[in-house]
């Protein structure tokens, strides 16, 4: 029991440690970025990808970086089941909802000018 315990805490303050590790890494790209804004472009932005790349494999060995990896190809597998619609069935729904909406717009207007006239001349009276 005493061993489990110690267990669960070592794994937790390695977890708090990755991911103090990540914040000083991106906190570290943004402002380096900002402080040799003077220097070339390419090497700023090779900098930049090595430290996000560092980022992302610390990240994606943390508990939530691996719920996210698992996320991720559970996301992959479902979209590869999509059917997605032909151009012709997306144009001719697209017709549809412009058709549509044109109708409801007119019946609103015609509705709209005669509540206005029915109160305008009630009114009057």
């Amino acid at each position: 029991m005493h061993i489990e315990n110690k267990n669960k805490k070592n794994t937790y303050i390695l977890e708090v440690t990755k991911w103090i590790s990540i914040i000083g890494l991106v906190s570290t790209s943004i402002i380096g970025n900002y402080l040799y804004r003077d220097y070339n472009a390419f090497v700023r932005g090779a900098v930049i990808f090595i430290i996000i790349t560092a980022v992302t494999y610390i990240a994606s060995t943390t508990k939530i970086g691996k719920l996210i990896v698992i996320f991720g190809n559970d996301s992959r597998t479902e979209l590869r089941k999509v059917v997605w619609p032909t151009y012709r069935d997306g144009f001719n729904t697209t017709l549809i909802v412009i058709g549509v909406t044109i109708v409801i717009s007119l019946l609103l207007w015609g509705l709209d000018t005669i509540l206005v006239h029915l109160i305008s001349f009630s009114l009057r009276l």
